[in-house]
């Protein structure tokens, strides 16, 4: 993937100063790689420019209007994704999850996985966070409401940062997580903040009502097969690019119920997981 960074307030010339170098990137790398995937992040939409939502939106119209315009004159079939993004808020982290999220093959699978985990332990959301960087690789079917990710994701900071004080093994320890880090954090609004490791890189967040946490045993078995599950897609994905790096990863064996046919939904889904 291709990712380029427009400044939202180097608006002097229109930012055509930007658009020109985007298509000079543009056109080198179609032209190596076809199937490169084009992500602009519209950056830095805060501050008294962009106090409302109607600002932003008008700032990456006037720019998506441009770029395309140019793309077609030029001839070039790219259709690049469009995202505005903020440091002061969650944005970027949630634009660059959904970039990273297109350059995984198992994304479908991921997806029904969780959505099989949440349908029988009665959650509301759950997301698979990349621990260090806080992007989310793959989260269930249901919209994802921004104040429910940035609950999420604060959560792996408060887990982090009390570990490092509480939980360090030794000197050598950077980042204190590991296969016992786990946190439950109750919230005002009766609902119920979830976290796992499911490897040294991956957490699972979870969101869901209080009464739905007091089937504490049937969240602790369905979490054992997700994570057994997610052990055997990356084996299987290590093997495959072993023996040659070109071949489609196939799927593992206790999954193949899960993404065995797309007319197949929930059922097929639902038997790996329990909801007694």
């Amino acid at each position: 993937a291709l990712v380029f960074v427009i400044d939202a307030q180097d608006d002097e010339n229109q930012f055509s100063e930007a658009i020109d170098y985007f298509l000079q990137l543009a056109k080198l790398a179609y032209k190596i790689n076809p199937k490169i995937a084009f992500d602009i992040l519209i950056h830095k939409v805060d501050g008294d420019a962009y106090l409302s939502d109607g600002h932003k939106m008008e700032c990456q119209n006037e720019i998506k209007k441009s770029i395309m315009e140019e793309l077609a004159d030029a001839g070039l079939t790219i259709r690049p994704s469009f995202h505005l993004t903020s440091i002061y808020d969650h944005t970027i982290f949630e634009a660059f999850s959904k970039i990273v999220q297109h350059l995984i093959p198992q994304l479908a699978l991921l997806e029904k996985l969780l959505d099989g985990l949440i349908g029988s332990c009665g959650m509301e959301k759950a997301f698979l966070f990349d621990v260090v960087s806080k992007i989310y690789v793959a989260t269930d079917s249901n919209p994802v409401d921004m104040q429910t990710y940035e609950l999420c994701s604060d959560m792996i900071d408060v887990v982090i940062d009390v570990s490092c004080i509480y939980g360090l093994k030794g000197k050598g320890d950077l980042l204190s997580y590991d296969a016992d880090s786990s946190s439950v954090i109750k919230l005002s609004s009766n609902y119920v903040l979830y976290l796992r490791e499911v490897n040294k890189y991956l957490a699972l967040v979870c969101l869901m009502r209080a009464d739905s946490y007091a089937k504490a045993g049937v969240i602790e078995y369905n979490f054992s097969c997700f994570k057994k599950a997610i052990a055997q897609l990356l084996e299987a994905k290590q093997k495959s690019r072993a023996h040659d790096p070109s071949v489609p990863l196939p799927l593992p064996i206790s999954s193949q119920a899960i993404a065995n046919n797309e007319n197949k939904q929930a059922p097929s889904a639902q038997k790996r997981f329990s909801t007694q």
